[in-house]
């Protein structure tokens, strides 16, 4: 008996286009998984819930909506009404105090709201950029308080008691700022290089070490104190050193949101086309791999601080020299900087995304003060739907098991078929 094994038999030939459609179709299934469960559509669902939660709270604080709530067993839709009025209404009234009041006698009325919003949005943007850049390098920019505070004392100070050329004395005021800013930031910097000092501790000592050095410098005469007066705030800055309007008096927007969009550009080039930035990205994926390549992680935190804070401080600039030129008091950062961690934790510390958010967040601020006015909801809805939009930004699997989303990167498992062959052995 011959123990030779006999030949398999040929396996039938696969059509050609097989292959190759199978393969383009998991390509294509992948990179829709990539995208419906990636960080942008996170970013987009969870602005969406915060605002699904936010029209919850409207209704639920309407006084029509809880006076139909009595009798809402005898006549349901008078509950269903009320709460589509008030939600409607108010969502509307968002929209025409951030975007477009559509309700305007003509066009340029109109579009006032749009430039509230990047008004209130161009100091957002600028101090986002500074936290969203500390924390690709790995650290936590809280400073955003003491770096606008320093910033806006310096370009103050420039502004209202040098007298330059027009042109000239805006410019020098705007590095006046942008220097403070940096140097209250590199402090941070250097004190986590070389003494290993941690830089939120660090940060929040500094910001009360700022605020309380404003506070004496605008109580003291010949300082930041305007001349003759009592009150501790600085004189009206001089209109050389004043950010010109971009599209007339009759609107708040002003140059300052300019240098905003430079500053966005500036950072993008910087993260994605320069080694620095290069280095930047090492040291916040891993210090200790990048400290083994050759680059010099204490110079790197020190170089990101002081680039981070001085894109802090041009808030603080934008806020002297465009939006509070009749002078400043200590209160002048008005919680942008605080304000800049949410919009850098929403556009996931990259440069656009942070363009984007600041946008959004300034149609929140200018858009709150209108539905508050015109519909008597309270402001502090808004504040609760940014918070709201954070909670679900720190929490990426929450918003992926709310909708049933993909991890990015995932695969899909393939199906195990059963059978009733049996293998000949």
């Amino acid at each position: 008996m011959s123990d030779a094994t006999p030949p398999a038999a040929p396996a039938p030939a696969r059509p050609a286009s097989g292959p190759a459609t199978k393969d383009g179709s998991e390509r294509w299934n992948q990179t829709l998984r990539d995208i419906t469960g990636g960080s942008a559509m996170i970013s987009l669902l969870a602005v969406l819930v915060a605002l699904v939660v936010g029209a919850i709270l409207i209704a639920f604080t309407n006084e029509g909506v809880q006076e139909t709530a009595g009798y809402f067993f005898s006549r349901p839709t008078d509950l269903l009404r009320a709460v589509w009025d008030a939600v409607s209404g108010a969502y509307s009234a968002l929209f025409q105090g951030a975007i477009y009041n559509f309700r305007a006698n003509n066009f340029l009325t109109a579009i006032r709201p749009l430039t509230e919003t990047l008004t209130f949005a161009t100091p957002l943007i600028a101090a986002g950029l500074g936290v969203g850049l500390a924390f690709r390098v790995g650290m936590f920019n809280i400073g955003g308080r003491g770096q606008m505070l320093i910033a806006a004392g310096a370009a103050g100070y420039v502004a209202f008691a040098v007298e330059l050329p027009a042109g000239i004395h805006l410019i020098v005021a705007v590095l006046a700022g942008l220097l403070g800013g940096a140097i209250w930031g590199g402090v941070v910097g250097l004190l986590k290089a070389r003494t290993g000092a941690h830089e939120v501790i660090v940060t929040i000592m500094l910001n009360f070490v700022a605020l309380y050095l404003i506070q004496f410098l605008l109580r003291t005469p010949g300082a930041l104190q305007a001349p003759g007066s009592n009150n501790p705030k600085t004189p009206p800055m001089l209109p050389t050193a004043v950010f010109p309007d971009l599209f007339g008096p009759r609107y708040n927007l002003h140059a300052g949101f300019l240098t905003v969009i430079a500053a966005t550009i500036f950072v993008w080039w910087l993260l994605s086309r320069s080694n620095l930035g290069f280095q930047f990205r090492a040291v916040g994926q891993n210090p200790n791999a990048a400290r083994v390549a050759g680059i010099n992680v204490k110079n790197v935190y020190l170089y990101a601080m002081a680039i981070s804070g001085a894109l802090v401080g041009l808030a603080g600039v934008n806020q002297v020299l465009g939006t509070l030129t009749t002078g400043f008091s200590s209160g002048i950062d008005a919680g942008i900087g605080f304000d800049a961690i949410t919009v850098a934790l929403l556009g996931r510390s990259k440069p656009w995304g942070i363009f984007a958010a600041g946008v959004l967040f300034g149609a929140f601020k200018a858009g709150g003060f209108a539905m508050q006015a015109a519909e008597g909801v309270p402001i502090d809805i808004v504040v609760v739907v940014q918070a709201l939009i954070v909670l679900f930004i720190a929490a990426p699997p929450l918003v992926r098991a709310m909708f049933h989303l993909p991890t990015p990167g995932t695969t899909k498992k393939p199906r195990i078929r059963k059978t009733n062959e049996v293998v000949a052995k």
